[in-house]
């Protein structure tokens, strides 16, 4: 019951900032799953909240992630607009050459990370890495309304929860779990609105 008492005992030392930041998150994926442009507001001012909580933490790897997603907002947000709430362009499918592309391109760039900080032996940086790289990838396939983005984020979700589960941080862990499953239903629902403009015998 170690991890129920951890959990309280984060969910107790939460700040408000942190908590919006939670509650603005969570409302931007399920934003995202409608496909509704709305969303990226709500991602930039999640990412806004997060931005100042990871700098104030000294997590500044992650603050610095965290100014691209406010610029992958932005795109976004131009990307999805078309005049209304919904999407302009229609849910699209990239090849698997392109995926293994930028598989190579977050491997490579972990690599040169992980080796200018000098931690390469880390299980834990090389968790924080990918991660992080995977999530540069996985956002703009997001903005570009690519129907693979949902399986970059459920590895990466996935990846993550591991990794805060190791630093203990359990209240962490379990957000990260909540959020597979709210990647799973985005698939589902993406996936129907591929498949109702797909050309006839497009494979599932």
């Amino acid at each position: 019951m170690r991890w129920i008492s951890a959990l309280r005992a984060a969910v107790a030392g939460t700040t408000a900032v942190e908590a919006a930041a939670v509650a603005t998150g969570l409302l931007y994926l399920v934003l995202a799953i409608a496909r509704d442009a709305r969303c990226w507001i709500a991602a930039f001012v999640s990412t806004a909240l997060y931005l100042y909580v990871f700098a104030r933490a000294g997590l500044y790897m992650q603050a610095s992630l965290q100014v691209y997603y406010l610029l992958m907002a932005i795109y976004g947000w131009r990307q999805w607009r078309g005049g209304g709430v919904r999407p302009a362009a229609v849910v699209t499918r990239w090849g698997v050459a392109s995926h293994v592309y930028g598989l190579l391109a977050v491997a490579a760039a972990s690599a040169i990370n992980l080796a200018l900080l000098g931690r390469a032996s880390s299980a834990t940086a090389l968790l924080d890495t990918l991660t992080t790289w995977a999530s540069v990838y996985a956002c703009f396939l997001v903005a570009r309304q690519v129907l693979e983005n949902w399986a970059w984020w459920l590895a990466i979700d996935l990846l993550i929860a591991a990794l805060c589960f190791r630093a203990q941080l359990y209240a962490s862990a379990f957000l990260y779990l909540l959020y597979t499953i709210l990647v799973v239903v985005g698939w589902r629902a993406w996936w129907r609105d591929w498949r109702a403009l797909a050309p006839a015998g497009a494979g599932a």
